[in-house]
């Protein structure tokens, strides 16, 4: 897993929404999310969702696998930077 990967709405808005030209309100009538939806993603305060990565899929843009292995990689690096996981052993030897 990559060490720090980016949220995957950097990469729909920068190499999907901004390559093809579209607006954000034009890609998200597009997908049929609203405006809104689409544009916290687009800036990483919500991630990708199952139901958008089926529909970015069925737009013609990646697989909606790959989008949410994306989404995971993001919030496990995330996860991993936070050290506040106390834990104690579920099986002790």
């Amino acid at each position: 897993m990559m060490k720090n990967p980016p949220h995957p709405g950097e990469i729909i808005g920068e190499d999907v929404i901004g390559e093809l030209g579209l607006s954000v309100a034009e890609a998200a009538a597009r997908l049929g999310v609203s405006r809104v939806t689409l544009s916290r993603v687009i800036h990483g305060h919500s991630g990708v969702s199952p139901n958008l990565a089926i529909r970015l899929e069925r737009s013609g843009v990646g697989t909606a696998r790959a989008w949410m292995a994306m989404q995971t990689a993001y919030d496990l690096a995330r996860e991993l930077e936070d050290k506040s996981h106390d834990v104690q052993p579920l099986v002790v030897a």
